[in-house]
């Protein structure tokens, strides 16, 4: 082989060596770390009762990540998908995850405890995992719409497309942290959105 030949073989074999390296480096090479989350706020003062009419603030949930939608009983539409997807959430975490759910109502005058009841045993809600919210409507709409920052109103006879057509609200899924900030927005009528928000709980309950 001539000194040309040789040379050319050498610089392929060395270049095949770099990648080879490069590659390698790349699945064993330090994780890169994810992007923290970023923080919308903090959830304000409130003082409700759950669905077994205990009373629940922000304090019951603090040290707790939790994941909250707004829904009410009568709702025939928005609703009941959303809350089949909070029910795969739920079916999602494993056992002893500190990962809680949270449902507050648009409609306190009907979802008395008694009534969000049937509609948690309606989904499967676990005990202690999954709880809906009632109470005074001025401190829902303190919850909802000042604290995490969501559309709830209420609307008018005349507008309303059917007979449970009562309110215009958010069907975003809400991610709180421990320290009760909010951390990310999920839009809870699409399936992709049980998967994005369970990755990003779980993320925030390990650290």
């Amino acid at each position: 082989m001539n000194p040309s030949a040789k040379k050319t073989e050498w610089l392929l074999w060395g270049g095949l060596a770099v990648m080879v390296a490069v590659i390698l480096a790349a699945f064993i090479g330090p994780p890169v770390k994810a992007k923290p989350l970023p923080v919308y706020g903090a959830m304000p003062a409130f003082r409700l009762t759950d669905q077994d009419s205990r009373p629940t603030t922000p304090e019951t949930l603090r040290g707790q990540v939790w994941i909250a939608d707004v829904i009410f009983t009568r709702c025939a539409g928005q609703c009941l998908i959303m809350s089949g997807h909070m029910k795969d959430l739920q079916a999602s975490l494993p056992p002893g995850s500190p990962v809680k759910l949270v449902s507050f109502t648009t409609d306190p005058d009907f979802d008395t405890p008694a009534i969000l009841k049937k509609y948690a045993a309606r989904f499967g809600a676990d005990d202690g995992r999954w709880i809906f919210l009632t109470g005074d409507k001025a401190a829902l709409r303190q919850a909802t719409v000042m604290g995490m920052k969501l559309t709830v109103m209420d609307k008018p006879p005349g507008e309303r497309d059917n007979e449970s057509d009562f309110f215009i609200h958010s069907a975003k899924f809400v991610l709180i942290d421990q320290s009760g900030n909010i951390r990310g927005y999920y839009d809870g009528e699409t399936p992709e959105a049980v998967t994005q928000v369970l990755a990003a709980a779980e993320s925030l309950a390990r650290r």
